[in-house]
């Protein structure tokens, strides 16, 4: 199968590449056409996944295609903007039919949750790697940004922390659990859920917003460092899941929500006067610490002290 005909089958065919609102020319062209309303902003964000990187390999393509467009998509949640389109680079070793059909239908799947359009991208050979840029639109000057944040204001996070680190043993198949225990653990790491419409929701709410993806601690330093400001996190109150706490223990399962990774969640910072209406619609948002003045993340432990902590987030270098 040639490089053009492979785009026509799995994705030019595809539901997700067949238009949407805000596409005026998708796939065919030497470039895709997006169209903003007058008075909106667009936000674009690229992801590269490398293959024994950033996901096992071999492994699932169904749940690659998934998770792929998830984790990309989880940086328009942290925007607060409403998904448009995205286009795929996919570099691969061979082109298997049976690969290409599955991880085809993993992604449609997650486009057509996260209502999103594909526009364009490439294909080549060579080690397997994937490359994502993805499209949003945001009312101007309403956009969530890692610089806003204000002593005072509480350090909240939309639910529970460490569940998809936690998984990484039953990913790589070093450990096995009861499926009760296992399968959350195991679709908070392939199918993570941006949460786009929390992000919508706190346009004109929150001070400062990102993803976590290198970890909690890692992540909240950004924060700190751009709002130029302290975070303090208390390990008490961080949302643990009971597969989590069950598969893992207590400790662990700390360690994994502090600095595992892999969440996509989002943390922000929020005054306290907006909290009992930001928890009336979502419920699951916790409030883990608060902005303090100074610099960096500071982790109290159970008693209000200061501890050390976990390594730091994810790096490539």
């Amino acid at each position: 199968m040639g490089e053009f005909e492979l785009i026509r089958h799995y994705f030019a065919a595809a539901p997700c590449a067949q238009g949407g609102d805000g596409v005026v020319r998708g796939i065919g062209d030497d470039c895709a056409l997006l169209a903003l309303a007058a008075g909106e902003q667009l936000a674009v964000s690229t992801d590269s996944l490398v293959a024994g990187v950033h996901f096992p390999d071999p492994c699932d393509p169904f749940l690659l295609g998934q998770r792929a467009l998830a984790v990309s998509t989880s940086d328009l949640a942290a925007m607060g903007a409403t998904p448009l389109a995205f286009t795929l680079a996919l570099t691969l070793p061979t082109a298997s039919e049976a690969w290409l059909a599955a991880f085809a239908r993993g992604l449609q799947a997650m486009a057509q949750s996260c209502a999103l359009t594909l526009v364009g991208g490439d294909t080549t050979r060579g080690p397997l790697s994937l490359t994502l840029s993805v499209f949003g639109r945001v009312p101007a000057g309403q956009a969530l940004t890692r610089c806003g944040a204000r002593v005072g204001d509480l350090l909240c996070v939309g639910g529970s922390l460490g569940d998809a680190a936690g998984a990484l043993p039953l990913v790589l198949g070093q450990r096995e659990a009861a499926a009760e225990i296992a399968e959350p653990l195991l679709a908070r790491y392939w199918s993570p859920q941006p949460q786009l419409a929390l992000g919508q929701a706190l346009r004109g709410r929150a001070t400062a917003a990102l993803d976590i993806s290198d970890g909690l601690l890692a992540d909240c330093g950004h924060i700190a460092q751009a709002s130029g400001v302290a975070l303090q996190v208390e390990s008490a109150r961080l949302p643990l899941s009971a597969a989590l706490r069950a598969f893992a223990g207590e400790q662990q399962a700390l360690a994994c929500a502090l600095s595992g990774g892999d969440d996509y969640r989002l943390a922000f910072t929020l005054p306290p006067a907006l909290l009992a209406e930001v928890q009336a619609e979502w419920p699951e948002v916790q409030v883990i610490g608060r902005v303090l003045a100074g610099s960096g993340v500071q982790l109290l432990d159970a008693q209000g002290r200061a501890m050390l902590s976990p390594r730091g987030g994810y790096q490539h270098f």
